[in-house]
Parts: structure tokens; sequence; C-alpha cells
């Protein structure tokens, strides 16, 4: 190594060039890999603008539970256009099944309607509370397929 400076400058670019490319590595996200959901599950009772957590509804224990959501397309056709902007357009006829998560057993298979609502009324029976307690959650999923891509909403029942 003593006489690397007698070395043409081209064989140490070269050996330059070729130590820079083998250093580099293609490494995996080391987070989940996620596809971004084709629609946006818009639960009602939730905070709206909401969709990076996991909502939670909180529901009386005497009373019933109504699980309830909007299914929106957004279009962003006008993205660039802050006149316009990006527009929410309701997801008709699209197949949406309510599941509990601890189990998997289906509380309710639904349909969207023409403006992209479903709605469901369950008892805490049903959910799988026989003596609900303040306090008490139910974790549920909300999944569904919309041009061939699956989807899945995460969102919690809650007692008072």
């Amino acid at each position: 190594m003593k006489h690397i400076d007698k070395l043409p400058p081209i064989i140490l670019i070269a050996l330059f060039a070729l130590l820079t490319m083998v250093s580099c590595k293609n490494v995996d996200d080391p987070f989940v890999p996620r596809v971004v959901s084709p629609v946006l599950v818009a639960i009602d009772g939730t905070a709206p603008g909401d969709f990076a957590t996991e909502p939670t509804i909180s529901y009386t224990k005497t009373g019933n539970v109504v699980l309830s959501a909007r299914i929106l397309e957004l279009d962003k056709t006008n993205l660039l256009d802050y006149k316009k902007g990006i527009d929410s357009l309701p997801v008709a006829n699209t197949k949406i099944t309510i599941t509990l998560r601890n189990t998997g057993a289906v509380v309710a298979e639904l349909t969207t309607d023409a403006k992209g609502k479903i709605s469901v009324e369950k008892t805490w029976l049903a959910l799988g509370l026989s003596a609900p307690v303040s306090g008490n959650s139910i974790p549920l999923n909300w999944s569904g397929s919309y041009k061939g891509q699956s989807f899945t909403r995460l969102s919690r029942a809650s007692v008072k």
C-alpha cells in the first residue's frame, strides 16, 4: 500500500467506484409492508379526519350498539387545483363484513347503499359481552374489497 500514489488515476477512480457500489445494500423495510387502501372508511361517531388511529365509539351499557360508517373513494383528479382539491365519492354496492377481531366471528355482512352508507344495530350480547361493564371494549374489523383490492379498517366499541 505504500506505492498507491504510483497507480494511474483511472485505476484509483475505478477502485473507488467499485467499492462504493459493493458497499450499497438493498435493505428491506423494517415496518409492516402495507398497501394504500382503495377506499376511506369513515366510521360514524368518531372525530372527523381521524383516520390514522383506531377510533373508539362509546355506547351506554343498557342500549344497543349502532355500528355505521360511510365508504368513500378519494378522487384525486384535482389534487393540484387548490380551488377543487380531493373529492370524496360514495362507494355503492360494496360488501362490507364487520367481524370481532378477537375471535373472527362475523357480526354483520352489509352492502353499501347509493350514498356509501352501512348501518347495523346489535346488542352487547351479540358482540360477545353478556354483562357489559363500563370500560369494556370490543375490537372490530371493517373489511371489504374494492376494485380488486381488499381493505380493513380497525375500530372499537366501548361501554360508557
